[in-house]
């Protein structure tokens, strides 16, 4: 009996080292850390110029084609908690044609420092554009650029 119970204990320790691993990472992963463009000074736009541009930093933007949200990251510059930030967004083909352009506000908690990943409703409700700085899509779709102007921020009272 022992002798049996020895044989297919050998048997599974032989089934399992034997075993296929599988595979957990991604062959070509792409950071997308590209940095995102700012907007140059509007004309005669005294509001906007009076917000200091290095405040806020963003980096890492991202859209997939199959996306409803783009995400990137906002950096607090400031020696001050903020609580929001506005900004203008400008999205271009690449050639320099524009697509789209708005104006978002985002909800953010940063201490002085801080960086937050944050995601945005897409300007792309069809879902037929994406980020050129990630990666390709499968699908047939149109690659884009996006610039940021910051318009303001929230500096919550009592911190």
């Amino acid at each position: 009996m022992k002798r049996v119970a020895a044989t297919i204990a050998i048997i599974v320790a032989l089934a399992v080292t034997m075993q296929s691993r599988t595979r957990t990472t991604q062959a070509r992963l792409v950071t997308g850390d590209v940095p995102v463009e700012r907007i140059a000074s509007i004309a005669s736009d005294t509001v906007t110029d009076a917000v200091d541009q290095n405040a806020v930093t963003l980096r890492g933007f991202n859209k997939r084609a199959s996306d409803g949200k783009e995400t990137f990251f906002v950096t607090n510059n400031l020696n001050h908690r903020i609580s929001s930030v506005r900004l203008l967004m400008r999205y271009t083909m690449l050639n320099g044609v524009m697509l789209h352009e708005r104006t978002v506000t985002v909800p953010v908690t940063l201490a002085p420092g801080e960086t937050q990943l944050v995601s945005v409703k897409s300007f792309d409700v069809q879902r037929l554009f994406y980020y050129y700085g990630g990666p390709k899509p499968r699908k047939s779709a149109t690659p884009f650029k996006v610039a940021v102007r910051l318009q303001g921020y929230d500096i919550p009272v009592g911190y």
